[in-house]
């Protein structure tokens, strides 16, 4: 990884983005500290999915001021920009034709040329990633027959080998198990705490963002509504604001953040 004088791994300024003739993003504006771990956070439609798009440059365009490192994002060629981010999607169906190893030594393209052949250090690099992240087991399995927890981790691994300075996560935890959900924020709050790297995540699951994040961005219509330590989050008014709907919270036995419980539904009775 890269070191930087500056202190600031992300920083937007009035960012707008628009698809179509729908604004997506409005005047969208935050920075993210090199080793913070960030969650982004707010309900279904929020723009959540795009801004992460829109950092990694999936998706190009849209007006105000994106800066990686101190450097205008599209001031990056492809390959620089991916020895910085790296980006891990949303769970998804297509299923690749690749065994576990091979999809994972992909993640070092960031190094090769297009001539070049895999070198020893880039395999030994990947075995170890392959073994920090519990997926050396099924190296030679293809992607296909692997569960949903499994190949999330294969995705994280793959991600983690390219050895960028900022690892972007949509919702890496939807649709797995306790047990998955558990062994997937193992391995970003060690990748953050052991190795430095920025994680930036976005997430439904606010108790988790409350007791795991440095600091949560709430989008709410575009619009950034929240921008602060979780603590400050978990109030009952401050979270009516974000999603338009009242909370229940408690206090957590482990921690002197509070987070939310069920509300009980009103059941009439005949």
């Amino acid at each position: 990884m890269q070191a930087s004088a500056d202190k600031t791994a992300i920083k937007v300024r009035d960012f707008s983005f628009r698809i179509g003739a729908k604004e997506i993003l409005r005047n969208v504006s935050f920075r993210v500290e090199q080793g913070q771990y960030l969650a982004i956070v707010g309900p279904n439609g929020a723009g959540k999915t795009t801004l992460l798009k829109c950092l990694d440059r999936i998706l190009t365009g849209g007006t105000g001021r994106i800066e990686v490192f101190g450097r205008p994002l599209k001031g990056y060629r492809q390959r620089q920009l991916a020895r910085r981010i790296s980006y891990v999607p949303q769970a998804e169906g297509h299923l690749w034709p690749y065994t576990v190893e091979q999809f994972v030594l992909m993640g070092r393209y960031p190094y090769l040329s297009p001539f070049s052949t895999v070198g020893k250090e880039d395999r030994r690099l990947v075995r170890r990633t392959l073994e920090q992240t519990g997926t050396a087991a099924f190296a030679d399995r293809m992607l296909r027959t692997l569960s949903g927890g499994e190949r999330q981790k294969v995705l994280i691994a793959a991600a983690l080998v390219q050895g960028a300075d900022v690892l972007l996560l949509d919702e890496p935890t939807t649709f797995l198990d306790y047990h998955h959900q558990t062994e997937i924020r193992k391995l970003l709050c060690d990748a953050n705490t052991r190795s430095g790297v920025t994680v930036v995540t976005v997430t439904h699951d606010l108790n988790h963002a409350v007791l795991e994040s440095d600091r949560i961005v709430a989008l709410r219509e575009g619009r950034v509504v929240f921008d602060g330590r979780p603590g400050e989050i978990m109030n009952p008014e401050v979270l009516g604001e974000i999603y338009d709907t009242p909370f229940v919270l408690v206090d957590h036995p482990q921690s002197d953040v509070p987070v939310i419980v069920p509300s009980l539904p009103s059941r009439e009775t005949p």
